[in-house]
């Protein structure tokens, strides 16, 4: 065997033993632009990467090409961005370019970081600053063009001021409620790894949730019947948080359930439960609503995500009520589910361990 061979495959193996203890993707071009080694993380990710092919023909990013080149002929590190399409999803990646030189080995070692998750954080980031800029513009342009009539053309009308200071209150009420829900929810998600372990005990929490709606049930003729209340209602959690996830869904159930119809709350105990793998308790919240389309299902709770955006606000809601439910079952370890047919109402269950 000719010399020249034996001393490429020996390059190759030092090459391949390196790419493969590196825990990224990664491959290691020779100094003659050919690809001399590749992990499995770099095969799974870039297609046709086969060992001694040209490295411009299996990389086709144009900056990466760039900054490979300018490795291999004057040794300069680098990096480059570039985005790869996973069926219906971007993914982001950071490529790392440094030149190698082995005692048997010349090229450049490339490293694959996957940023798509910090990508994407990024952008619910920004969807969360416009979501939120958008929720307090309107309520205080209105506001500032009330101010404004108010103390020009309807400074002695008494009707409109009347009119005007009525709707004021209650934009204003609705800005308190979004930034009070904005505060919950950035306290529920900072406690969300943290368990809670005080007895709570769920039926009591119910009762008082329905105690306080009962006037604004009454106000749309809903009847709220509780079904299965006993004293075995009690789950580890935190009393209040749980309060809130009742009194949301209840709440929700009055306003989007059809007037002079009926609310149930249904508490069962159950032995198994298969997705906790244990003992729990499921709180069903019915209502006799229009039902939701099963297209808006999986993004109720989405953060500001609204069936109806326009009714959603004229009932004053912020549109982070059912995230804030997510993240409190998220943090008690249960789970929350959601079933809805068009026409026959929609109910909301929370499952809650026992242990």
């Amino acid at each position: 065997m000719p010399s020249d061979t034996i001393s490429s495959n020996s390059a190759h193996a030092s090459a391949q033993s390196l790419v493969a203890a590196v825990p990224l993707p990664a491959l290691a071009i020779s100094i003659d632009e050919r690809i001399a080694a590749a992990n499995a993380r770099a095969e799974e990710l870039l297609e046709n990467i086969g060992q001694g092919r040209p490295y411009i023909t299996a990389l086709r990013q144009p900056m990466l090409l760039d900054v490979i080149e300018a490795a291999l002929r004057i040794g300069q590190a680098g990096e480059a961005s570039f985005r790869k399409a996973d069926g219906a999803r971007d993914m982001s990646f950071r490529a790392h370019v440094t030149p190698l030189s082995l005692s048997d080995f010349k090229g450049v070692l490339v490293c694959f970081e996957d940023e798509t998750p910090l990508q994407e954080a990024g952008q619910m980031r920004r969807d969360f600053v416009a979501n939120v800029s958008h929720e307090l513009r309107t309520p205080l342009t209105a506001m500032m063009g009330f101010i404004e009539t108010l103390r020009g053309p309807a400074r002695d009308d008494a009707g409109a001021r009347d009119r005007f200071l009525g709707i004021m209150d209650r934009e204003a009420h609705r800005m308190n409620r979004l930034v009070g829900d904005l505060l919950s929810l950035s306290r529920v998600e900072s406690e969300e790894r943290m368990r809670p372990t005080e007895a709570v005990d769920i039926a009591g929490s119910l009762r008082a949730c329905i105690s306080t709606l009962r006037p604004q049930a009454e106000a749309r003729g809903v009847t709220i019947r509780m079904e299965g209340c006993d004293d075995s209602a009690v789950v580890p959690g935190d009393s209040h948080q749980l309060v809130q996830v009742f009194t949301n869904l209840i709440e929700n159930a009055i306003k989007y359930g059809r007037k002079d119809s009926e609310v149930s709350v249904c508490i069962t105990n159950h032995v198994l439960e298969p997705t906790l793998r244990g003992a729990a308790l499921r709180i069903d919240i019915a209502d006799q609503g229009e039902g939701i389309s099963p297209v808006h299902i999986p993004r109720l709770t989405e953060r500001f995500y609204r069936v109806d955006s326009h009714r959603s606000r004229e009932m004053g809601g912020t549109g982070l009520g059912l995230a804030i439910v997510k993240h409190i079952v998220s943090r008690h370890r249960g789970r929350l589910r959601i079933e809805s047919h068009a026409g026959q109402g929609s109910c909301f269950s929370v499952i809650l361990p026992k242990e």
